[in-house]
């Protein structure tokens, strides 16, 4: 009923003349520094909100007047306030497991790793398996991989399987392996890697679809774990204004957040997106592109090209110059990449696929060329995400073909800490090409990759604007001619993530009729010193129209 009195209302509101408005909202906001995004009207001071949605946005005075008795007011005294983060690539059941495991990103030596695996196993009961971590080898000098036997000792009674922070190379103690059933005898796996010592023995690190050994002896999550998993995933995404995600590696946990949903407790809204290789689950139901309501929908498809440049897994023309002897891997066939991908499209499905290296981009393009000349041209919305190291060529084709480059913009300055070790100075003038493909006229959506890299849009953009690496060795930036501007960033991070899941006519600006998702900043990003960026928090966030967060 809410939702056909809420359509009412906003026919009422189109038909009548302010003079005549009488309803009152349930939210309004005042005193606001509102940067819409949008061209009709790009800034604005207060907006109000009912039945989720926006009804107006305008001056203070000209809102007023839709305050009534009920109607919640926030007095925003003059910060600004954005659409809400639409996050294009998250892996969010993974970052909300995450927050309850053993963190590993910023440990800065291999005695350091060592400990923080000793100190949080000891609170685990025996047999529980110690998972994510988020470890990154190139924290180390020297920036040698860990091994098995390094935590063997500290862990004899706790299955590990910590995955480097790229998610394409995970860390297995003797116990997992064995578990796995993974020996000097086990085979190599296309598409994956089993590193070996000189004996030929596992050293417990396994690349890409190698990994698939010892996932697939990890217990299955009870659904009740799940829904807590989920439940702090959600409730991380909203204190930092994300109000929307497009979940990478949702698969079946659909369930999992209809049941939160049902409760009332999600705030977040998703795009769930499975495997390419369901793509016959969903013709069979019938479900194509984008299906379901505002808050859960399914019809996405993710596919893999290649692995990571940290994992020297992205595939290249050319070799890599710390390994000469490897251009990386291509972790499916093409051949058979293409019939998924052109009988996927043909289900009307949206299909999304990760490529890193230079090789990887130039075959997905080819595959989604292919399918378009060979079935005609329709708006399909193709997805390269994180289109990493691109070239001139590369580039152009990504607007000629309207492909949409779903990137990471954080990923630019981790990496850019190692990169050159990996790659030369001609490869790198491609790499996180933010500028090159806007002028292109090419679609950008940003997001983070969570768990990877952090949730936070301010790190995000932050990055997009400065290219300023971690290691502050870059104060200019790294390939400092690919920086964007502030509105540009933010662009991507609302109107280009909304356009990437087909759901612009309904969010991405601040606007009538859109959905009422909104963030409150402590700070003018757009006129603070770029590098201070870091530093803004988010002090309320809402989603249709309801407060889901809000600083004390």
């Amino acid at each position: 009923m809410k939702k056909i009195f809420t359509a009412f209302f906003l026919a009422f509101m189109t038909a009548f003349p302010a003079s005549a408005r009488l309803l009152p909202a349930d939210l309004v906001v005042t005193n606001a520094n509102i940067r819409t995004l949008s061209e009709k009207m790009p800034r604005a001071e207060a907006l109000a909100v009912l039945g989720g949605r926006i009804i107006a946005v305008g001056s203070s005075e000209e809102i007023k007047e839709f305050i009534g008795p009920a109607t919640r007011v926030i007095d925003a005294r003059g910060k600004l306030l954005l659409p809400g983060f639409n996050d294009s690539h998250v892996h969010f059941m993974n970052g909300g497991a995450g927050l309850s495991s053993v963190d590993l990103r910023d440990a800065k030596t291999p005695e350091e790793f060592v400990r923080r695996i000793k100190e949080f196993a000891a609170k685990l009961p025996k047999g529980r398996w110690i998972l994510n971590g988020n470890w990154d080898h190139e924290n180390w000098t020297p920036n040698e991989l860990p091994t098995a036997a390094m935590i063997d000792a500290v862990t004899p009674d706790n299955p590990v399987f910590i995955n480097r922070l790229d998610g394409h190379m995970a860390l297995a103690n003797s116990l997992a392996l064995k578990l796995a059933g993974v020996d000097k005898n086990t085979k190599d796996v296309e598409g994956g890697v089993i590193v070996r010592d000189a004996e030929g023995n596992p050293t417990g690190i396994l690349k890409d679809e190698a990994m698939d050994y010892v996932q697939k002896v990890i217990p299955e999550m009870p659904f009740d774990l799940k829904l807590e998993v989920a439940q702090a995933a959600t409730d991380y995404a909203a204190s930092l204004g994300v109000t929307s995600v497009q979940d990478m590696s949702a698969g079946t946990d659909v369930a999992v957040y209809q049941e939160l949903a049902r409760q009332e407790k999600l705030k977040t809204r998703i795009y769930a997106v499975s495997a390419l290789g369901d793509w016959q689950r969903w013709q069979r139901t019938g479900v194509q592109r984008a299906f379901g309501d505002a808050l859960i929908r399914v019809g996405g498809l993710k596919g893999f090209a290649d692995g990571s440049l940290g994992s020297t897994t992205a595939w290249f023309f050319e070799p890599y110059l710390d390994a000469p002897d490897s251009k990386g891997l291509a972790v499916v066939d093409m051949a058979q990449a293409f019939e998924t991908v052109a009988a996927a499209d043909r289900a009307g499905l949206q299909v999304m696929i990760h490529a890193i290296g230079d090789r990887a981009n130039d075959e997905i393009l080819k595959i989604y060329e292919r399918v378009e000349k060979e079935t005609g041209a329709r708006d399909r919305r193709f997805r390269i995400e994180h289109a990493q190291h691109l070239n001139e060529a590369l580039i152009k084709r990504f607007a000629s073909n309207r492909v949409i480059a779903s990137m990471q913009p954080y990923h630019a300055i981790d990496d850019g800490r190692w990169a050159h070790k990996r790659l030369d100075e001609k490869r790198l003038k491609g790499t996180y090409a933010f500028r090159s493909l806007l002028d292109s006229g090419a679609h950008l959506a940003f997001g983070t990759d969570w768990f990877v890299a952090p949730l936070n849009p301010m790190l995000g953009i932050y990055a997009a604007v400065t290219r300023r690496t971690l290691d502050d060795k870059n104060p200019g930036g790294w390939i400092p001619e690919q920086k964007i501007t502030v509105e540009e960033a933010v662009r991507a991070y609302t109107v280009g993530s909304a356009y990437a899941e087909y759901q612009e006519t309904e969010k991405g600006t601040i606007e009538a009729g859109k959905l009422a998702d909104f963030v409150i900043l402590s700070d003018d990003i757009f006129t603070i010193d770029p590098n201070d960026i870091v530093k803004t928090k988010v002090l309320t966030t809402v989603m249709n129209g309801r407060v889901v967060y809000q600083t004390k």
